[in-house]
């Protein structure tokens, strides 16, 4: 049955572009992914920025195309020639600029940057709006206040899933969930704040720019629109070999942030999506505007325009799991080598059931680097206990459970305590969710709100991508993107959901309370640990 799919062009391609993984899926138009395809790649230090080259782009996209194409012939026996649809996403932000002739002006600038502290800050204050350093506006201002040659030259500014769409379709413009990561949006417009973007304009009068803001940032679009076809440039790019035919439609390109909530069904207003692993972040479909901006919380938007705010931490499992690698040595050490499965969960379930729910006067930082939550710009992971603290395996697995989370529990905290958002339910994804009852049980009691793991056949970014292409392709009238996903996606979804334990919350609170209290010690290791 599938080879007919193939044949016939019944199906939907998404192609993600991560930060180490560039990765492909082909479903069929009842969202099952039906092949796969990958590429793996790094990015690169050069003169001070973190980047990839346009080599690294375009050789790393057709790879991972051919790999694709490759698993449908060896599965099905068929040539891939005919797609119904196509959507490109990628990790969001950063600066890739281009001249009127669409030559890249200076190397793409990623999101992994810290180098526009400045311009970050004067934008947070010029908007009442908190700007990320990693925000394209804020590479683009701080080119600006740096001088930059390049900048009088630009034509077009835009993100790594936006130039991909661009070559191949020839439209310059982009989903509005990454285009939040450019500048900031107003949801009830769909499209970029009018007022800052005036603001932006007066504040560069002075330098006599040949162009104006709104001129050079792609055109927003939200989800169900059409963004372009493939043109037979742009199919040959994608596949070099020629097989694949132009002329199929393609949706606005995304951000990895909404192929995220896309693919864990959080599109609706008071739900939220957390991924955890070696980073942590978390995001909640907001009800109405913050009352102020906070340098500790991004907003951004869902594919379909929707206001969100993000909680972003650099650190979460990586001191974890180096704990855990302690025990595994010694468990060698001793004749009993153990599988990580079994490792993972003697640990985790034991810390739960007989650690003390506020870890007994234990204290750790996973700041293994710098936390932009509570202001570091390194780190030192550290444990540190009282002399009379409960020392025993239990508490100490617990400690470092809970200070995985303790960096996002402080975001959270400003959003739910001090702005008084309500969120219904978080799905959870990632490497901390390992260990059923235990990562989302600790991560239930961070937040105090139900934990959901969702079981589905999709593969992440690529997955949600594949689904927004074919949101494009079969919308109704009037069909909104969260109808589309609860009554067509995820309609006979399992779903495994944890409650918060009040014991568990009032022990996590009281824990946060030290390690607010104690975060001068992190800072100390940091000055002096060089």
């Amino acid at each position: 049955m599938s080879s007919e799919i193939i044949k016939s062009g019944k199906t939907v391609v998404g192609i993600e572009f991560g930060s180490t993984r560039i990765k492909a899926v082909l479903t069929d138009m009842d969202h099952n992914v039906i092949a796969q395809g990958g590429h793996t790649w790094e990015n690169r230090l050069e003169n001070g920025i973190w980047t990839y080259s346009l080599d690294d782009i375009w050789s790393g996209l057709q790879d991972c195309y051919k790999n694709l194409a490759a698993d449908v012939k060896e599965k099905y026996g068929e040539d891939l020639t005919n797609i119904g649809a196509l959507g490109f996403s990628a990790m969001m932000h950063g600066y890739m600029a281009f001249d009127k002739d669409g030559n890249l002006l200076v190397p793409f600038r990623t999101w992994r940057n810290s180098i526009t502290e400045e311009a970050s800050k004067k934008l947070t204050d010029l908007f009442g709006y908190h700007i990320p350093q990693r925000w394209s506006i804020a590479h683009l201002y701080q080119a600006i206040l740096n001088g930059e040659e390049h900048v009088k030259d630009i034509a077009f500014v835009t993100t790594l899933a936006g130039y991909i769409h661009w070559q191949m379709t020839g439209e310059k413009v982009i989903g509005i969930g990454d285009g939040s990561g450019m500048f900031p949006i107003d949801s009830s417009i769909k499209d970029y704040n009018q007022k800052m973007l005036d603001q932006f304009d007066e504040l560069i009068a002075d330098k006599n720019l040949p162009w104006k803001i709104r001129d050079i940032l792609p055109k927003n679009l939200v989800a169900g629109e059409k963004a372009g076809t493939l043109t037979e440039e742009g199919a040959k790019k994608l596949d070099v070999t020629g097989a694949l035919k132009a002329g199929c439609p393609v949706c606005p390109p995304e951000g990895d942030a909404g192929t995220g909530m896309v693919a864990t069904n959080s599109v609706a207003k008071r739900t939220g999506n957390i991924s955890a692993g070696t980073s942590v972040f978390s995001m909640v479909v907001l009800e109405h505007d913050l009352k102020k901006a906070h340098d500790e919380l991004d907003l951004v938007t869902t594919p379909d325009g929707e206001q969100v705010a993000m909680v972003h931490c650099n650190n979460c499992t990586s001191d974890l799991n180096a704990y855990v690698g302690l025990f595994r040595e010694f468990a060698h050490l001793t004749g009993n080598d153990i599988s990580d499965n079994d490792l993972y969960g003697k640990l985790y379930l034991n810390a739960l059931e007989n650690g003390d729910a506020d870890c007994g006067g234990l204290m750790a930082y996973n700041y293994v680097s710098g936390e932009n939550i509570t202001g570091f710009n390194e780190g030192r992971p550290l444990f540190v206990r009282r002399p009379d603290a409960k020392m025993n395996l239990a508490n100490f697995m617990r400690t470092h459970l809970y200070t995985a989370l303790g960096a996002l529990k402080a975001g959270n905290d400003i959003l739910m305590k001090e702005e008084g958002v309500q969120a219904d339910y978080f799905y959870g994804q990632g490497g901390f969710f390992k260990v059923r009852g235990a990562g989302d049980r600790v991560m239930a009691a961070a937040l105090n709100t139900e934990i959901r793991m969702m079981e589905t056949a999709g593969e992440g970014g690529p997955w949600g991508q594949a689904i927004l292409a074919s949101f494009m392709l079969e919308k109704e009238d009037g069909e909104s993107l969260e109808a589309y996903l609860a009554n067509k996606v995820f309609k006979e979804g399992k779903v495994e959901s944890c409650m918060p334990n009040a014991e568990d919350v009032k022990g996590f609170d009281k824990f946060m309370e030290d390690y607010l209290a104690v975060l001068p010690a992190e800072r100390a290791a940091v000055e002096t640990l060089k």
